[in-house]
């Protein structure tokens, strides 16, 4: 794994449901799998799809072939869409009155964190 890139958090968590903005699978809507914050990148389900070659182990019970799984994608290209307004938004930050720091949409001003 390489160094995090400044300390900033990422904008996107998993299972958020996001649009990607760039690259092949521009436009494609899907739910975050995984996060590399070190990184900056995360696995979208259902997308950036990559053909990989494995061999047969039968010791892992693995079938050689070509697999198809989601490859990660950079947190730049992902915009996070809002649960209430159902539209790709970003992403402010506030401070409820309990001191609890939520996510918040910026088109519509709704809460991102359940």
């Amino acid at each position: 794994m390489t160094e995090a890139r400044g300390s900033r958090g990422m904008h996107v968590r998993k299972n958020d449901t996001v649009v990607v903005l760039a690259g092949k699978s521009r436009g494609r809507t899907g739910r975050v799998l995984r996060v590399y914050p070190g990184d900056r990148r995360v696995i979208v389900e259902g997308v950036n799809f990559i053909r990989k070659h494995t061999r047969p182990n039968p010791q892992r019970n693995i079938k050689g072939g070509i697999l198809e799984r989601e490859a990660p994608v950079d947190a730049s290209n992902v915009m996070v869409v809002c649960r209430e307004c159902g539209k790709p938004a970003r992403v402010g930050h506030r401070v409820l009155d309990d001191g609890k720091k939520v996510r918040t949409c910026r088109r519509c001003d709704g809460l991102l964190d359940k």
